[in-house]
Parts: C-alpha cells; sequence; structure tokens
C-alpha cells in the first residue's frame, strides 16, 4: 500500500504493531477523527514487527475506506525499536509522531503537540505521563526506578515519564536517519540530540485490549540497552573496583608484613600470600584500564556527532525557529546575508 501523498506531507503518525488484532478497530474508531479534524494532510504508517495473528489482513481492511493508512510489514518479530525505527524512516511528514497501538497514550494529544510545535517553535513535543494510575504499583515503582537511574546516567535532559509517545520535526527525523545506529533506544536518544523541545502532559489509560508487549524481561532487556546504548558506566565500575580492591591488598599486604615480623606465620606463608595479593591487585587495576579503553572504542564505534550546528551566520540566515516563534520568519535577524 503506497503512501497518498507522493512527497512530504504535514503530518506522520508511526505505528508500531505486535499481535494487535484485538486493538485495531479502537484506534481506527478513534485516531482517523482525531487527524482528520486536524485539517492538515497526514499519513498513518502502521508497522508490523512480525506478527503471527491477523493485523495485517485487519490493517489492509481498515486501509480499504482509509486511504491515509500505510502498511508496512518487517519479515520477521525484531522488536519494538526496530519497528518505530522503520516507521520513522518510512515516514514523509514534516512532522512525525510515535504512538503506541493499545491507546494508553491518548491519540487526542497529537492535536496539542503539533500546536505546541507550531507555537513555541521547537523540533521535539514530549508526551508526558502526569497520571500513571490506570498502571500496577510495580510498573509504577519500576518506571520510576529506571527514569530516575537514566537521567544520572545520560543527563538531566531526560524528560522524567515521557516514553516512545512524541512529535519530532523533519530536521531531527534526518538526524536520526543519519546515525549508525543498531539498537536505538529513542526515549534516551532523542534527548541526547539536544533539539529545542516541549512538553505536553496527559493521564495515561488502561490498554483497550490485548496483552501488553512489555512484560518484565523485556524491561528488564530495555534498561539493559539503555544502559549499555548510553553510558560506559559499567566498564567504569571494573575500574573503580580494581583500584578499590588494589588499596584493600596494600593494606592486606602490610598486615602479612606486621605478622611476619611478629613471627606470628608459618615459613612461605607472607612471601606467598603478598605475591598473591600483589599480583590480584594489578590484574584488577589493569582489567579496569581495559575496561576504560574499551569504552572509548565503544563510543568511537558509536560515531554520535558531538554537537549539532543550528545555523551558521557565515553560510545562512538563521532559520526563525532558532531565534523566535515558528512562521514569524520577519523577526528572523538577518545575519551574514551575502546576495
Amino acid at each position: 500500500m503506497e503512501s497518498v501523498v507522493p512527497g512530504m506531507t504535514t503530518l506522520s503518525v508511526v505505528v508500531p504493531m505486535f499481535n494487535e488484532t484485538a486493538v485495531i478497530p479502537a484506534l481506527v474508531t478513534r485516531l482517523r477523527p482525531v487527524l482528520d479534524a486536524l485539517g492538515v494532510d497526514y499519513e498513518v504508517v502502521a508497522v508490523d514487527d512480525g506478527s503471527r495473528d491477523d493485523t495485517v489482513a485487519v490493517l489492509f481492511d481498515h486501509g480499504r475506506d482509509w486511504p491515509q493508512l500505510r502498511v508496512v510489514r518487517l519479515r520477521r518479530n525484531s522488536g519494538h525499536q526496530a519497528a518505530l525505527t522503520a516507521g520513522l524512516h518510512r515516514a514523509v511528514g514534516r512532522w512525525v509522531v510515535s504512538l503506541d497501538a493499545d491507546l494508553q497514550d491518548p491519540p487526542e494529544v497529537i492535536a496539542d503537540m503539533l500546536r505546541a510545535a507550531r507555537e513555541d517553535g521547537v523540533d521535539v513535543v514530549y508526551g508526558v505521563r502526569a497520571d500513571r494510575s490506570t498502571d500496577t504499583v510495580f510498573k509504577r515503582n519500576t518506571a520510576r526506578v529506571y527514569y530516575w537511574l537514566m537521567r544520572r546516567l545520560v543527563g538531566a535532559d531526560l524528560p522524567a515519564q515521557a516514553g516512545d509517545f512524541r512529535l519530532l520535526s523533519r530536521d531531527v527525523i534526518e538526524v536520526l536517519r543519519r546515525l549508525p545506529e543498531r539498537a536505538p533506544v529513542y526515549r534516551l536518544l532523542v534527548p541526547s540530540l539536544g533539539f529545542p523541545s516541549a512538553e505536553v502532559r496527559y493521564v495515561r489509560a488502561a490498554r483497550v485490549a490485548g496483552q501488553t508487549k512489555y512484560p518484565l524481561r523485556r524491561m528488564v532487556a530495555l534498561a539493559w540497552e539503555s544502559t549499555a546504548n548510553f553510558s560506559a558506566a559499567p566498564l567504569r565500575l571494573a575500574t573503580w573496583l580494581g583500584m578499590c580492591s588494589f588499596l584493600l591488598c596494600l593494606g592486606l599486604i602490610a598486615f602479612g608484613m606486621v605478622a611476619y615480623v611478629a613471627g606470628a606465620t608459618i615459613p612461605g606463608w607472607t612471601s606467598m600470600f603478598v605475591a598473591v595479593l600483589l599480583l590480584s591487585g594489578v590484574q584488577l587495576v589493569c582489567l579496569g584500564l581495559l575496561g576504560d579503553y574499551v569504552g572509548r572504542i565503544y563510543a568511537t564505534v558509536q560515531n554520535r556527532p558531538a554537537f549539532h550546528v543550528g545555523f551558521d551566520s557565515l553560510d545562512d540566515v538563521p532559520r526563525a525557529a532558532t531565534v523566535g516563534p515558528i512562521g514569524d520568519e520577519s523577526r528572523a535577524p538577518v545575519v551574514g546575508a551575502r546576495g
């Protein structure tokens, strides 16, 4: 199924799906009126992540009456973030919204996101969960721990309680397309780019049908992917453990020498004790140093840009979005313009 608009549209909505047959009718019932009411041209990119039920067939059934609905099917189940990546890369909208199919994140908020992006002149609008009372106590507490840990590792720019419900501009999408990420975690990757952003708060609803696609094992896997992709802290931990162990070994060596002088040891014990401790301490320090250099290699292989230039007055005129509200180009200073 091809997009009804051959070029760029105003809005794309990317919806990753996996075994969501029971959810699709409710999703279409709520999403289509919201998008039609916006008064802009749009497309909905439904990405089937190798579903084993009738998800694709149901999508094509709805696509007959909804020409803006595109269906992108992956050859196998590749995971939520991979399906989201496929949708973001294939979306053609000037603005792109990512939305889960379970309707826990209300589609009605899309209008507020688009309005905030236009009025505030920002490139990213995060959907922030102001109320998660519909989630279980375990889910709320583990989410709180996750965001606290990620803010400690990644930085304070990470919005708390912001998942994958967000609006991105075409500039952000193009940067994401160029990044060599094999397993991106967008809830951390997008804030790390430093684009101007805003937040829209909403009440998280209960899943309308079907079962959650994020059980405990997937939440643990997401936490590890987030940590491994954005921090070398586990490798640095080896360095600190090595240094602490080395200092402890020095203390034990001093204890062994005191015991030897006091005659409280058997022949050969002191030399063996000191040799084992010394070698163990040196090995742990070397392991920590090796881990630090592996972390630097890891960061180099990721090849993430150290910065993003909004504009250069030597080359062009800054966009209005970088100095004022979007759409008000008259307020943009003409700096470095050349005839």
